[in-house]
């Protein structure tokens, strides 16, 4: 892992340059530098493995002083020079938990790194996901909208004409409005996809911390492997997350086991008395004694494990679930390919086709401008929807290869 500094100086560099238009790529390594909440789980990591050094440590000594035998009655009440039983007291003490106490500690310890560990790993993807979601959005959007131009830009000769056609008496007056609605409606389809630009920069926007986030070059093509996406279901950080709290949850067991077991401690003191009686040394040790372990750590060793049971149900519900995603994702996948084949082969060549017959049809004087107007508003709702199509298959390649994917991808 690189240090938490370099990440951060990387990260203010790269937000300092005056930034260029991205690519897909590119946008996810800004992401993984810039995004809070991996910042946020780089400390965690970091508070973990700091936690880490003093686990497992004895606890610190005590110091101990004090008067002993100081007598409040009898011939030398008050008088504590004159018994021989009086003392001012000095020493320290150290206690020793015991060594499977210890060693739970330095385990659980371990396990909270690695749960910190995980935690990030996992929200690293999701990090990847949402920016590779949001380049890939904001791509296809512009698509879209350049498509829609093109057919506004065919429409204008023929709204042009329109009044040239009613002069002429080949048409009616009210049918020269019909280019209007056609432009109007298109303009409506306009903002819709103006709007769907800017939300699709406005995520890329969030993600890679760009004020000035643009894209630049084409989306990846995923490869998908299905036999290998199964293969690596178990080693994915969602349920490497789940492993961890396993770990955790074990060493609480542990050290819920490890309270049956006898601590113990010792003390060492020097009694300083009336110098008729010369002063003495105290050594004296401690050994706690766990006997009511029916009613203090077994219902505790129980609740635990109890926990410890439930994050391993948790996990395998989990990876069902992840299962049930690759799955539907896989087929989602395929029935886009098979859609966007569809729409490239067969769909959209026929509403051109019929557009440029119909628009024949028009200059011969066998098509109505309506009929043209029709075929042209036919090719942009093709157009589009092959575009539509594209970015669904583009989308689920990432979401995918991202999600189910090894981490070197």
């Amino acid at each position: 892992m690189r240090p938490y500094w370099l990440l951060t100086l990387l990260a203010t560099l790269a937000g300092a340059v005056n930034a260029a238009p991205m690519t897909f790529e590119a946008a996810l390594k800004r992401a993984d530098l810039s995004a809070p909440i991996l910042q946020a789980r780089a400390a965690d990591v970091r508070a973990a493995r700091s936690s880490a050094v003093a686990a497992g440590r004895l606890p610190d000594p005590k110091l101990v002083f004090g008067v002993e035998g100081y007598p409040v009655s009898g011939p030398n009440a008050g008088r504590p020079e004159r018994d021989d039983f009086s003392d001012a007291k000095i020493g320290v003490m150290q206690d020793f938990p015991n060594s499977a106490k210890r060693r739970s500690a330095r385990d659980r310890a371990q396990a909270d790194i690695g749960a910190a560990e995980a935690t990030r790993s996992a929200q690293g993807r999701e990090v990847r996901l949402n920016t590779a979601l949001a380049w890939i959005d904001l791509f296809y959007a512009r698509r879209r909208l350049a498509a829609l131009d093109e057919i506004e830009g065919a429409l204008a000769p023929l709204r042009d004409a329109a009044a040239s056609q009613v002069a002429s008496g080949a048409q009616r007056p009210a049918q020269t409005l019909e280019p209007e609605q056609l432009t109007a409606a298109l303009g409506d389809r306009r903002a819709d996809l103006v709007a769907a630009v800017a939300r699709a920069r406005a995520d890329l926007v969030r993600w890679t911390g760009d004020a000035e986030a643009d894209i630049a070059g084409a989306p990846p093509a995923y490869d998908i492997d299905a036999a290998a996406l199964h293969a690596g279901l178990d080693h994915l950080p969602a349920l490497a997350v789940y492993d961890a709290m396993g770990r955790q949850a074990d060493a609480d067991v542990g050290a819920a086991r490890a309270e049956r077991r006898s601590d113990w401690g010792w003390e060492l003191a020097y009694q300083r008395r009336d110098p008729r009686f010369g002063d003495m040394v105290m050594v004296q040790a401690t050994v706690s004694l766990p006997l009511f372990a029916s009613t203090r750590q077994n219902p505790v060793i129980a609740a635990r494990v109890a926990t410890a049971e439930r994050v391993r149900i948790e996990r395998e519900a989990a990876r069902r679930e992840l299962l049930a995603s690759l799955d539907a994702g896989l087929a989602d996948h395929a029935m886009h390919h098979d859609r966007l084949h569809r729409a490239q082969e067969t769909l959209t060549p026929l509403a051109k086709r019929r557009a440029d017959l119909e628009t024949a049809g028009y200059a011969a004087g066998s098509a109505s401008l309506s009929d043209v107007l029709q075929a042209l508003l036919s090719l942009a709702e093709a157009r589009v929807d092959t575009i539509n199509r594209e970015a669904d298959v583009a989308r689920d390649g990432a979401r995918i290869v991202l999600t189910f994917g090894s981490q070197a991808q």
